[in-house]
């Protein structure tokens, strides 16, 4: 029997009975499953009676492993039969455990706050209207040009922008070289800002051979502290100058970087195609993160300050992704800057709330129209992680897979989503703009009128 009701805006108590049957039941097990721990004069290790263990221990002595073993699933009973939807851990509290009684179980939990929902249906949003232009394909293609380039050497001639420098150096501040100060044929592309600023732009104009005297500052957020702020003087020489050579834009180029083609003009069709489809991709994610806020915004609801710093982890575990790349963590970052931590939670706090209540947003549409994960969703969306991630398991190896591994929930709420965002945009009321339009914010209102 379960009883409950709400004492915050999204707390609620629940009372949970279970019969005494179960609770006899669960005390025997712990006994059955503790009784080795026990040493009773006159009895082998584990061979003690029950009721003399409790009469020397006390009667509650297997009272722990009893709730054990009751609370978790008679909670897991008692949300599914409420249909409540905690988003964190129960706070249990046994009111009444003994044996030959019912266990009268308190649970407190914080669940999903009820979500008012506004317009959802028919919201007037802008788009747009991009298309790749014959500009757009040619720098894509100069940029391939550009990595596949050949360093030349060259004897004559000066540093420009992209050349590789190949140079030695040394710093001093105040006369005294510093950690990390000097190298020997480092190779520096102008141009990069590798260095701090000022370092490579003072570079420019050198020939091989040269030696430049470069005066420097440190920031004054720079990471190593003891260097922040203060002036630095590099000697440099120059050993050596390499330049890009661009390859020609031709068949032959065509035939080197890949084997799909054999000429320029079929390569740039499917550029121009390719270019075309990630574009429209971009442009429809835009779309719909702009139409998913501004559903949000007609939403009233009460974000749970827990769901905030959840999705503060979010951020900062994304944060943390990109430090890792520039060979930093998390922590390291943090104590570069006043307030640590403490700071970066505060800098990412409103963009929490915001992902918090699109999230409870698309949850009370999902329930609101009745969408579900079908068998065949799951299937085609699993066949595709499979597919993606190299998966040699079958389809249903695939799931069952999933499914320990606690995804599956989070694969049919994916598909939840998409359905939603899928009936947004259906439903949506879209203004085509042109980018002049948008550049010069004559939006929807100036095309209405």
């Amino acid at each position: 029997m379960v009883k409950w009701e709400k004492i915050e805006s999204n707390k609620v108590s629940l009372e949970i009975e279970i019969p005494s049957e179960k609770v006899n039941e669960a005390m025997e097990k712990a006994y059955y499953k503790l009784r080795g721990q026990f040493v009773i004069p006159g009895f082998r290790k584990g061979k003690a009676p029950r009721k003399i263990i409790e009469s020397r221990y006390g009667s509650e002595v297997f009272n722990g492993e009893a709730l054990d073993i009751l609370a978790e699933p008679a909670y897991r009973e008692a949300i599914k039969e409420t249909e409540l939807e905690p988003i964190n851990q129960p706070e249990l509290e046994p009111v009444q455990l003994e044996k030959d009684k019912p266990l009268i179980l308190k649970v407190n939990v914080e669940v999903k706050p009820d979500v008012q929902l506004g317009e959802y249906r028919g919201v007037t949003i802008e788009r747009v209207k991009k298309e790749i232009t014959a500009a757009s394909v040619d720098k894509y293609l100069e940029s391939l040009r550009e990595q596949h380039a050949r360093l030349v050497t060259l004897e004559e001639g000066t540093l420009q922008e992209k050349d590789l420098a190949i140079i030695d150096f040394k710093g001093t501040i105040d006369g005294e070289p510093f950690n990390g100060s000097e190298a020997e044929n480092y190779s520096l592309q102008l141009g990069s800002r590798t260095f701090i600023e000022g370092f490579e732009e003072q570079l420019v104009g050198a020939v091989k051979g040269e030696k430049r005297d470069l005066t420097v500052s440190f920031p004054s957020d720079y990471y190593h502290e003891e260097l922040a702020g203060k002036e630095a003087v590099f000697h440099v020489e120059i050993k050596e100058i390499k330049r890009p050579q661009l390859p020609v834009l031709d068949d032959s180029f065509v035939q080197e970087i890949t084997d799909d083609f054999n000429n320029i003009e079929d390569f740039r069709a499917d550029a121009e195609k390719k270019l075309n489809e990630g574009l429209q991709k971009q442009l429809r994610v835009d779309l719909e993160n702009r139409l998913i806020e501004q559903v949000a915004e007609n939403c009233t609801v009460d974000i749970p300050a827990s769901l905030v710093e959840r999705e503060i982890d979010s951020l900062l575990r994304e944060f943390e992704y990109y430090l890792r790349m520039q060979r930093l963590s998390l922590a390291q970052y943090a104590r570069m800057f006043e307030g640590g931590m403490a700071q970066l939670r505060e800098e990412r706090r409103e963009e929490a709330a915001k992902r918090a209540k699109v999230n409870l947003v698309l949850d009370a549409i999902v329930k609101a129209e009745g969408i579900e994960a079908a068998e065949a969703d799951l299937n085609q969306r699993i066949s595709e992680l499979t597919e993606r991630f190299k998966m040699n398991e079958s389809l249903d190896e695939a799931r069952e897979k999933f499914s320990h591994d606690g995804r599956l929930d989070m694969i049919k709420r994916e598909i939840h989503y998409r359905k939603t965002m899928d009936l947004l945009v259906e439903n949506a009321n879209i203004v085509e703009i042109t980018e002049e339009q948008a550049a010069a914010g004559e939006g929807s209102a100036g095309i209405l009128e």
